[in-house]
């Protein structure tokens, strides 16, 4: 069985699985889906990037070649973030392929595709799907490509123009460099905003730093780093640089959702759009006219934010729990407006945090505290097939069943079904379960006025789910 498969960010899928004529194969799919249904002719222009992992560079060369041989010119942009290349390639209207495994181990990788206009979509997928055949040899011309720096060029100027000159002026912030692909711009863009940018933790190995899921290494060493060096922030990225980590001056890292709704007031935006797993915080803030919640995963926030388009929303900022902000219209912020973004970005996040905190002369400790106190906790369990959590989830469909699951907890506010059942509690507690979209696994999202009520509804419903999966989940 191929470990390959989509996932909420592209395909992904163990290295020695992403030989060349498998990931050529995946090329001209993706190529022959968009001359079918988006119209980009045979002899247009593609862009490839890739981040820092050691088999990045091979698996880049494997669909530069493919794409030649189909007949593309091929803009070979070498290591970049993944933003900086979807920039690129909105601005163009061109399609683009990142070669990235984000923050998953060195041992696997993965192909992000872009069409001119941005992310694919699951329509999209299984068109490409459709039209892929593993069984024929590739062609493949000549991985090489003149390396281009044209689009990370673009990219540093436009974070440069977020923050004026001299904005983090006194500001010591440490850039936690390890494999990120962003770990020398992050130290170049800080310091021209006027801080005093510090590269630490730089790595000549892949670091698979999830930013949903810290490494205790990674927390005991912003703590260390930042009680040491006295700073006053220390930041950093996964491995592609579309998810931003930042910690405050004790080396406490901030949580994503949160880091998305301080970037969204810097924004100053209207709408905000984002998955029902982040906190709640960004309703009870006050801050936003409209919040639109959706499933998780970037493409269901992308959807979000079209509609909020079509509801004439002023500034849409799409985000998700794992920091990554989208900014769905332009925005005026710094010396120019920014221009519409709709795919994960790291630097914009971090700029914003940072730029508010300046502006409104608080550490960052200070600015997370002026939000709602509203905590959160996770867990799963795992080797749970996807059968078996369907068949749990849809007798949590049935209202009577519904109220008997949670019986012993409390009494039900209010429910909904956007992506698995997320229960409302009187007083505003709330339990959230969902199927994992890329392993056998059931989820649970719980939230509350105190870290610890939230860890211990959390433990009750690991426990109160694990005891119905044992028995028969369609009769609770």
């Amino acid at each position: 069985m191929s470990d390959l498969k989509f996932g909420t960010s592209g395909l992904r899928g163990l290295v020695t699985e992403l030989g060349d004529n498998v990931c050529a194969a995946y090329t001209l799919a993706f190529l022959k889906h968009l001359r079918n249904r988006h119209d980009v002719p045979a002899d247009g222009l593609l862009l490839v990037g890739h981040d820092l992992r050691f088999s990045s560079p091979r698996i880049a060369a494997a669909c530069i070649g493919a794409a030649k041989a189909f007949g593309m010119r091929v803009e070979n942009c070498g290591p970049l973030p993944t933003p900086a290349l979807a920039l690129r390639a909105l601005s163009l209207r061109v399609p683009a392929i990142m070669v990235t495994g984000s923050h998953i181990p060195a041992d696997r990788n993965g192909l992000k595709f872009y069409r001119p206009d941005g992310e694919i979509d699951k329509a999209d997928e299984a068109g490409i799907l459709s039209l892929l055949d593993l069984e024929k040899p590739a062609s493949l011309a000549g991985g090489e490509a003149g390396l281009s720096g044209e689009a990370l060029s673009r990219y540093i100027e436009r974070c440069a123009s977020l923050l004026p000159p001299g904005t983090l002026a006194g500001n010591r912030i440490g850039v936690y460099q390890h494999s990120s692909v962003a770990r020398d711009i992050m130290v170049d863009i800080l310091k021209e905003a006027g801080a005093e940018a510090i590269g630490v933790g730089r790595s000549d190995v892949f670091v698979p730093v999830d930013t949903e899921a810290l490494r205790p290494e990674d927390i005991a060493f912003a703590e260390k780093t930042c009680r040491e060096m006295r700073l006053d922030a220390l930041v950093s990225t996964d491995g592609d640089a579309d998810r931003p980590l930042i910690a405050d001056e004790n080396g406490n890292f901030l949580r994503g959702d949160m880091v998305g709704l301080l970037t969204a007031r810097f924004l100053d935006a209207d709408a905000v759009v984002t998955p029902v797993t982040s906190n709640t915080s960004i309703e009870h803030c006050g801050f936003f006219d409209h919040v639109y919640r959706t499933r998780v995963g970037s493409p269901y926030v992308i959807e979000g934010m079209n509609r909020a388009g079509s509801d004439g929303r002023r500034c849409i900022v799409g985000f998700e729990a794992n920091g990554g902000v989208l900014l769905g219209t332009s925005a005026a912020a710094g010396a120019r407006p920014l221009d519409a973004l709709p795919t994960r970005d790291a630097m914009l996040p971090i700029l914003s945090v940072l730029g508010m905190a300046a502006r409104e002369g608080l550490s960052l400790s200070k600015l997370v505290e002026g939000l709602p106190a509203r905590f959160t906790a996770s867990g799963r369990l795992e080797h749970v097939p996807a059968e078996k959590s369907a068949a749990f989830l849809k007798s949590l469909e049935n209202a009577d069943a519904l109220r008997g699951f949670f019986a012993d907890i409390g009494s039900i506010e209010d429910d909904d079904r956007i992506d698995g059942t997320r229960v409302v509690l009187s007083g505003g507690e709330l339990v959230h379960y969902r199927a994992s979209g890329n392993a056998p696994e059931l989820r649970c999202y719980t939230e509350a006025a105190s870290k610890k009520r939230a860890a211990e509804l959390l433990a009750w419903g690991l426990e109160r789910a694990r005891r119905a999966l044992e028995h028969d989940p369609e009769k609770l």
